[in-house]
């Protein structure tokens, strides 16, 4: 099958600098000094892949976002995105390596729920093409759905776990995990999930149904009571239908109404638009029309005093004798055609006013002609929008008129077949309710049908033969009858089993067990996540005293060999130097613990007290 990849593991926080390890498609080894952040990577690892929860370290205080980088079995990247302490999960599908402030391409959570698109564990056991596996959970036979941590449990293992007297194939010491621990172990080994099984209700199983069985009689009691009518299911339906096809009659007719009705209101709405353009045009040619008749009547009146004026010269006194009307001159300083002269003067003055006054009355008349035009054009529009309006008023009332009668059967209608429905959704519940006590009342004709529960032997003996070999390249003694016991779920060596032994000799065989587990499955295309972390492996090794085997003392330099050619991704951490050679062909990160070179995850100088990292 084709695995993930872990690409890397990065710590943001805004404002802080970045803690970031890369991680090598074969090998990566991160060694050095004690307490500077080694064991938080694989505790952050085990988080980022649906942990419960993360102790931080005092220097993550500040950091808001983990990501861990992952490559899908298509290829592609995936970064998936938490912040300590919540269960909220961003997954991204690109390569992240810094804070995070796009928008996710799926919201996830690292809850796991069965079948749930918006399960972490869901989600990349669907890329892994394992959403659909089942293992068993209990003696009985029953299962539940393979979860992202039952994988991770056997691939993750922190430096608490390493040296723990529990197996490696178990989560707790409680007995009712140990049925899925192991099935889990079986499915790896064997490709093959636990069917799901009717095994039967067991005694107390049966006397909980009994107890199910008068809690639905009740509830079925509580529905009938609720029913309105006598009538059946049939009869419901079949009134439903009728009530159901007067509605779309209804519902044709006011839609044809109120069709009339929206556009008879939106045609009187146009029509008072336009009324109201109308008045204010009738106002300003009224305006116009009476200032232009004003200044007609005074351009004539005008022409008729001009004309008094020059017919009346003579009646001046033009001809008597005298000062002169004109300019005053006494007879004695007037010359002979002195009146002569002022009588042409006036008389040529009257002739230019009242040319001037008749032109001007002559431009006048026409645009009077004109205005009085477009007034009565006007205002035989408005009469013709005021018929129009009313008109639509009509027709407007006539439609409301339609409407009420046509609505309010209709609201009658719809309450009838709310109330039917209603009817129908109770007999639907009732039978449902029914439906399950039929199925437990029939639940005891079951007979009790248990899946297989163990490895095959020759599947044990080929994954036994992978496990010594791996304890034989590490150079580790008293392997020849290195085995797991699939009934007690734990490694035997050499006649005792690993909660019998030290913590050195405990740590070795745990390695030594997922190595294999990891190895078998992927050289022989079984489920797998595809890589090992492993955290202190061969760290508490020691040369024993008292021992009833001879431990050699080059375990580690052959272990740290034996991993460079390791089939999958592994990532191991340690606090002692790896060989020269390995380092030359692994990825590897050195903790000084000081100024000097890295000094840890994060960056920051470390205090480096005895004790492991």
């Amino acid at each position: 099958m084709t695995d993930l990849r872990l690409l890397h593991l990065t710590y943001a926080g805004s404002g802080k600098p970045t803690a970031h390890v890369a991680f090598d498609d074969a090998i990566t080894v991160i060694y050095g000094a004690s307490d500077t952040g080694k064991s938080f990577i694989v505790d952050s690892i085990e988080y980022m892949l649906g942990g419960t929860s993360l102790t931080l370290i005092p220097e993550a205080e500040g950091y808001s976002q983990i990501l861990l980088g992952l490559r899908m079995p298509d290829g592609n990247p995936l970064t998936l995105v938490r912040r300590p302490g919540s269960t909220a999960v961003q997954a991204h599908f690109a390569d992240l390596r810094d804070l995070v402030t796009r928008t996710p391409d799926r919201d996830l959570t690292a809850v796991h729920t069965a079948r749930s698109t918006r399960s972490l564990s869901m989600f990349l056991l669907d890329e892994l093409g394992l959403g659909e596996v089942t293992v068993r959970k209990n003696e009985a036979g029953g299962t539940r759905a393979l979860t992202l941590p039952d994988l991770a449990y056997l691939a993750v293992i922190t430096e608490t776990r390493m040296v723990d007297p529990l197996s490696p194939a178990l989560r707790s010491h409680a007995s009712s995990t140990k049925t899925a621990a192991t099935s889990v172990v079986k499915f790896l080994l064997t490709g093959e999930d636990d069917p799901v099984v009717n095994t039967g209700p067991n005694a107390g199983q049966r006397r909980v149904n009994k107890g199910q069985i008068t809690l639905l009689d009740q509830i079925v009691l509580d529905l009938t009571g609720k029913l309105t009518t006598q009538e059946n299911e049939t009869q419901l339906r079949q009134r439903l239908t009728r009530i159901q096809t007067t509605i779309d009659t209804q519902s044709q007719s006011l839609r044809v109404i109120s069709d009339r009705h929206v556009t008879a209101v939106t045609r009187r709405m146009q029509a008072s638009q336009e009324l109201a353009a109308l008045e204010n045009r009738l106002t300003e040619a009224t305006d116009l029309l009476t200032r232009f008749q004003l200044l007609e009547q005074q351009y004539r009146s005008d022409l008729e005093r001009l004309a008094m004026v020059n017919e009346a010269g003579s009646l001046l006194g033009f001809f008597r004798a005298g000062t002169c009307v004109f300019c005053g001159a006494e007879p004695e300083h007037q010359h002979p055609e002195h009146s002569s002269q002022e009588t042409t003067q006036l008389h040529q003055a009257v002739q230019a006013e009242s040319v001037k006054t008749t032109t001007l009355l002559t431009e006048l008349l026409p645009t009077i002609t004109d205005l009085s035009t477009q007034f009565d054009e006007l205002r035989n529009s408005r009469e013709a929008l005021l018929r129009q309006a009313s008109q639509l008023d009509a027709d407007i009332g006539t439609a409301e008129e339609q409407l009420s009668p046509l609505r309010d059967h209709m609201d009658e209608l719809l309450a009838a077949r709310s109330t039917v429905e209603r009817e129908l959704e109770l007999h639907s519940r009732i039978n449902e309710m029914q439906e399950r006590r039929s199925k437990l009342d029939g639940q005891s004709a079951f007979e009790s049908a248990r899946p297989a529960e163990h490895i095959p032997t020759r599947v044990l003996n080929a994954f036994d033969t992978v496990l010594r070999q791996t304890l034989e390249e590490w150079e580790v003694p008293a392997v020849d009858f290195a085995e797991y016991d699939q009934y007690a779920a734990d490694i035997r060596a050499g006649s005792r089993s690993r909660a019998g032994r030290g913590k050195g000799v405990r740590s070795v065989l745990h390695s030594a067990f997922t190595t294999a587990l990891a190895r078998y499955c992927i050289e022989h295309d079984l489920p797998h996540l595809g890589f090992i972390v492993l955290d202190s492996p061969v760290v508490t090794y020691r040369e024993p005293v008292g021992e009833d085997v001879d431990i050699t003392g080059h375990v580690v330099d052959h272990f740290y060999r034996h991993m460079a050619a390791f089939p999958g991704q592994a990532i191991i951490i340690e606090n002692g130097d790896p060989p020269a050679d390995v380092l030359s062909r692994a990825a590897s990160y050195r903790f000084t613990g000081s100024e000097e070179g890295r000094p840890g995850f994060f960056p920051t100088a470390f205090p480096a007290p005895p004790g492991n990292g």
